[in-house]
């Protein structure tokens, strides 16, 4: 069995010794130090992706053909070409809005803006200096120029990464909406944060300039450090991580969602000390559990990516209440940790106003 941190690294299996108890109960599980060093699992990202230059800005052009013309929510595109006759820029902020975009025909993918907040982190170089932009982790808007995602996504310190808003089809070339490419001004880490352990597992990533916010651009809810997110909540996790639980690595090109449903902490730990991590091992308290069922969960590639949650009593609206951090193996009937987002909301207020960036943008 294994133990997976959600990034894109294979992890090697816990010890003789964990499993059989010899770590006493007060000594911390180093669970990252269980990560190969042999990367896999990356998609290769088209170089010729449609940008948002491509989008006209004054919307009084035509489209090519009527046949062409697409209408969603007053907004008319041509698929070729981007034209539009009005404006798609939002004029009001409302966070958590769930998108409605067209519908998908399978099972567990999500429709083109359905998650207007996911964000591809993308690698533009690695550790030798090659140019190649391949998916790195997931991480969610949670202001026009602020990214939410996890620490353990920035930790390499010799790679040079990108965000992507907007991205549904990671191999197309050809969507109704474009994405928007930024690049990252500043990298804010959690200063309690522990690679060994992956406590406080949260970074936030100030972009060089703000996206625009669009049909398939838009911020995600946070909740308060009040809010309580229930067991046996159903809530949504998105990626393009892998998609099959095999040996096979294949990871989505269109974004993938997974309902799951939050679990409760205790039976929570005692599912995981019934592996390979032994019953001396403790779920630190900035971690959630979620998920559980066999062929439901996100994998090698999701990490950093949101866990949100519906608002009560606001239909199609979400707070993101956790952030992919770990789990074991993938599509067990085991439940994956993902960071609390009401254990940091105080640091991630604290650093956005430190930034003077508005923190109203994000709160319901």
């Amino acid at each position: 069995m294994k133990l997976i941190l959600f990034l894109v690294f294979p992890c090697l299996l816990v010890s003789g010794d964990q499993q059989n108890g010899t770590k006493s109960k007060d000594e911390e599980l180093p669970i990252a130090s269980f990560i190969s060093s042999n990367v896999d699992g990356f998609v290769q990202e088209p170089s010729n992706s449609t940008s948002s230059d491509n989008l006209a800005t004054n919307c009084d052009c035509k489209c090519k053909s009527d046949e062409n013309t697409i209408d969603i929510h007053g907004v008319d595109y041509c698929i070729d070409d981007f034209c539009c006759t009005s404006k798609s820029i939002k004029s009001e902020v409302r966070c958590g809005r769930r998108g409605q975009g067209r519908a998908t025909v399978h099972v567990n993918e999500a429709s083109m803006g359905e998650f207007p907040w996911m964000v591809a982190m993308l690698r533009e170089k690695d550790a030798a200096g090659e140019i190649s932009e391949t998916l790195h982790c997931g991480a969610s808007l949670i202001h026009p120029q602020v990214v939410l995602t996890a620490a353990h996504c920035v930790h390499n310190k010799n790679d040079s990464y990108k965000i992507r808003a907007g991205e549904w089809d990671i191999s197309g070339t050809n969507e109704l909406y474009p994405h928007q490419d930024r690049g990252i001004k500043e990298t804010i880490v959690h200063p309690r944060y522990r690679s060994g352990t992956l406590f406080y597992d949260v970074a936030l990533l100030v972009l060089e300039s703000p996206v625009q916010l669009t049909e398939n651009v838009d911020v995600v809810c946070l909740p308060d450090k009040s809010t309580v997110v229930s067991s046996n909540l159903f809530c949504y996790g998105t990626g393009w991580g892998r998609k099959v639980f095999t040996e096979e690595k294949t990871n989505s090109t269109i974004l993938k969602k997974v309902e799951l449903a939050v679990v409760d902490r205790e039976a929570c730990l005692k599912r995981l000390k019934s592996t390979r991590l032994g019953s001396h091992f403790k779920l630190h308290e900035t971690f959630i559990c979620a998920g559980g069922e066999i062929g439901l969960d996100l994998c090698k590639g999701d990490g950093g990516g949101p866990l949100v949650c519906p608002v009560p009593d606001e239909d199609g609206r979400f707070y993101q209440a956790g952030i992919v951090a770990w789990g074991i193996n993938c599509g067990e009937d085991i439940p994956g940790a993902y960071v609390d987002i009401v254990k940091v909301i105080d640091w991630i207020d604290d650093i956005m106003i430190s930034q003077h960036f508005d923190t109203t943008i994000y709160h319901y």
